[in-house]
């Protein structure tokens, strides 16, 4: 595949003799062309639908037509534009097929993923990260258009390109850029402001349920231009097109499978389980007899199927938070632990607490929380890491309190969950408290097909590993030292927010009670001693596969 720069793809004149193999029936050429292009479709559909579980059904589509009309081409130059607008089609009738009712409550719950992957994949931090986080609050019409003006700053598409794939004049597509990113601006002000520690937000946010949508983007944009301290914070702002300029593509996620079936009208969309990481995928066209062919970056099976794997001679697989290697301190690798004598026997720090506890009454004030000393936390993920994908983790080092914020997605996919671990702990954690104002399986779900936050009949149930005590919406730890939390995604969907915080904003949310709104008041689990709770998955150890480690409550020093 010719490149220019690693990650920034030729124009589609350099294709051309490529182009016209493949049109002759050239089965080389055509894995070459699929290869090359998949990752310019993928980011397109990718950012437009942000990160909707349809991406995959919406990139498969726009593969296989492109294939499938390669034929009709007539001039091999204008391939890039070619696609790039059979691409928007696809985007176009996607939402003309689901109802508007179906777009918002999808977007409720799938607003994160894109923007994540494209901070973690690339490695982006301070504005260029405030941008992609950005994105989450443009509506479907204005993440279209930026899903190809994003493209065009980063070199890899041009003006009249764009203006193509949207079927419009280039001065109409300039006044909608405008247009668009003069929102995108206002959204990163949100994000700034979310960022910030301003005592006002903190309470126009206190029943945010972390999703965003146009109705908080309001109320948020509207805090802002009254607050002193939130609209305050414009000095040295970038302007986005300096920030994505050059940037390089979203890989293809680990895991995508592509299957096309040439001479139909129809993709299917696989989901072969892939253990092994990388992005690049290939294609073969019908084949006449079973066989599997495996290249550099893809497996290639019969009947056109195309799995994403890793050559042999890739670098090995990074699934970690982009600086979580560079900010912890290795520990010895794991080994048996003998039983000790009595002589030196290894103490214990904790309570065991493996086993479903009761959920108090909803007008019991908690016990008072106990205060501990704070020197403050610092986390791989910034100040909110948003993680909903299996392999994603933040490491957190210091003294102080963290939030983790649950939202739990079984009408993405419901089933048993595979909770979050902590591993690598130096130091000691403690589980303090939990809040948000509900458990997550109290009744009155805030999303229709809800029963409780762990689901409903409708949308179907999340479920617990058996002895797992039920999280809260906001679960709050004090970390003494340095741990790194992992998201163990397998079966039931789930995503969890990590934030750092203090005692004051803990102490008020688990004293927000009923009379204030929420379901129920918080529950104190700290005691303020070594003998306080602490989390049911935690290890000093650092196992190559984190879900692995056991339920149980007891830590050695």
């Amino acid at each position: 595949m010719t490149r220019v720069r690693e990650g920034t793809y030729v124009d589609g004149r350099q294709w051309r003799t490529t182009i016209a193999a493949a049109q002759a029936g050239d089965r080389r050429a055509l894995d070459e062309l699929v290869e090359g292009w998949l990752p310019l479709v993928y980011n397109i559909v990718g950012r437009a639908l942000n990160g909707h579980a349809d991406v995959d059904d919406v990139v498969q589509e726009t593969m296989l037509r492109a294939v499938d009309n390669l034929g009709s081409l007539r001039d091999p130059d204008s391939f890039r534009s070619w696609l790039v607008a059979i691409a928007m089609r696809q985007i176009r009738d996607r939402a003309r097929r689901r109802t508007s009712e179906s777009l918002a409550e999808d977007a409720a719950h799938d607003a994160a993923d894109f923007a994540e992957l494209t901070v973690l994949r690339l490695q982006l931090e301070g504005q260029r990260r405030e941008v992609a986080e950005a994105v989450r609050w443009l509506d479907d019409e204005d993440r279209q258009l930026l899903s190809l003006w994003w493209l065009e700053v980063a070199g890899e598409l041009t003006r009249r390109e764009l203006a193509s794939a949207l079927g419009i004049s280039r001065q109409h597509t300039a006044v909608r850029v405008q247009r668009m990113k003069a929102r995108l601006e206002t959204a990163r002000g949100i994000v700034r402001a979310l960022d910030s520690s301003c005592g006002e937000l903190r309470e126009v946010t206190a029943r945010w349920d972390g999703q965003p949508d146009s109705v908080w983007r309001k109320r948020l944009a509207r805090h802002i231009r009254d607050c002193r301290q939130c609209s305050g914070r414009h000095e040295k702002v970038v302007p986005a097109e300096r920030l994505l300029v050059g940037l390089a593509l979203v890989p293809v996620p680990v895991g995508f499978t592509l299957s096309l079936v040439f001479g139909g009208k129809t993709a299917v969309a696989a989901t072969t389980a892939v253990t092994t990481v990388g992005w690049s995928a290939k294609i073969v066209g019908a084949l006449t007899k079973p066989a599997v062919a495996v290249t550099a970056g893809a497996t290639m099976a019969a009947g056109g199927a195309y799995v994403v794997t890793q050559p042999p001679d890739a670098p090995p697989p990074r699934v970690a938070a982009p600086t979580a290697a560079s900010t912890t301190r290795p520990s010895p690798s794991p080994t048996p632990t003998p039983t000790p004598s009595p002589t030196r026997r290894a103490s214990l720090y904790g309570t065991v607490v493996d086993a479903v506890d009761q959920a108090p009454d909803p007008n019991a004030r908690p016990a008072e929380l106990p205060r501990r000393p704070e020197a403050g936390i610092t986390s791989t993920g910034g100040p909110r890491a948003v993680m909903q994908h299996r392999g994603s983790n933040v490491t957190l080092r210091g003294q102080g309190y963290v939030l983790v914020r649950w939202q739990i997605s079984p009408h993405d996919r419901p089933g048993g969950l595979t909770m979050p671990t902590w591993t690598g702990l130096s130091g000691k954690l403690f589980h303090v408290a939990s809040g948000g104002g509900r458990r997550m399986d109290d009744a009155g779900g805030t999303r229709p097909g809800y029963a409780t936050g762990m689901g409903g009949p409708d949308v179907g149930f999340t479920v617990l590993p058996e002895g797992t005590q039920q999280m809260w919406q906001n679960e709050y730890f004090y970390v003494d030292g340095t741990v790194t939390f992992n998201v163990n995604e397998r079966g039931a969907s789930y995503g969890v927010a990590v934030s750092p915080t203090d005692w004051e904003a803990v102490n008020k949310d688990i004293n927000t009670g009923p009379d204030q709104g929420a379901i129920r008041y918080g529950l104190t689990r700290d005691n303020g001693k070594d003998t306080a709770p602490v989390p049911q998955y935690v290890t000093r150890s650092r196992p190559t596969d984190p879900a692995t480690v056991p339920q149980r409550s007891q830590v050695r020093t």
